[in-house]
């Protein structure tokens, strides 16, 4: 493990209520797992026996419609946990996992974590904290569904992509959240055609630049005004 994974790592909720030597000990424990970009890791349904850290590239979770469409829950990128649930709730997954870009992961099976749990309740304090912040997330995700038009859910996707994968640039702020237009639709909860209206919108307000799988961020606040 590099000390790049090492520093990625450490600021992953499971890590950062640890010391050093705690940390290097939970350490040991983890494995790798590589994805090509598009393959699934885990999907809807499955026994779900470990969790994972993002340490490089970007996973999204998603669910399937009983009509077969699919729902994107979030995009997740380095640091970022997911697969925990299981842990305090050994039922099958309830979403898939799958690979946005060529990625890396740290995997720790249950059965590692669970004296952990025991010996360092901080550690279930911070997954527990996790859990709560991601079931907030929800509640927010879906009070925008009810009360906030395409355009206003958008551009709140878009500061939220911003936020993790944002880099500053000359132009602005980019952000290359290498989703297609199909996926970008599935995350706002919106067809391509409404949210592909909204960008076009935006964009000719000058208040962002549209590119290939990501935008560059011109008017960050009045992206802001219009996701309230």
């Amino acid at each position: 493990m590099t000390d790049r994974d090492v520093d990625v790592l450490s600021r992953a909720p499971l890590f950062e209520a640890l010391d050093e030597q705690g940390a290097k000990a939970l350490r040991s424990n983890v494995t790798e797992v590589r994805l090509a970009r598009g393959q699934t890791l885990f999907s809807e349904g499955e026994t779900g026996d470990r969790l994972y850290v993002v340490l490089e590239g970007k996973i999204k979770l998603t669910r399937t419609a009983p009509d077969g469409r699919e729902n994107l829950l979030s995009v997740l990128g380095p640091s970022e946990m997911f697969g925990e649930l299981s842990l305090f709730d050994p039922r099958p997954r309830t979403a898939s996992a799958v690979a946005v870009t060529e990625c890396r992961l740290a995997g720790l099976g249950h059965d590692d974590l669970r004296p952990w749990l025991t010996g360092h309740p901080e550690v279930a304090v911070q997954l527990l904290r996790a859990l709560a912040q991601r079931l907030r997330r929800t509640n927010d995700v879906m009070a925008d569904l009810v009360f906030t038009d395409v355009p206003g859910r958008v551009a709140k996707a878009l500061l939220d992509l911003a936020e993790r994968f944002g880099q500053p640039s000359e132009q602005g702020l980019h952000v290359h959240h290498d989703l297609t237009q199909e996926e970008l639709a599935q995350l706002v909860g919106a067809s391509r055609e409404t949210v592909n209206k909204a960008l076009a919108d935006f964009a000719q307000r000058n208040w962002l630049r549209i590119e290939a799988r990501a935008v560059v961020i011109l008017d960050i606040e009045r992206l802001r005004k219009r996701s309230k």
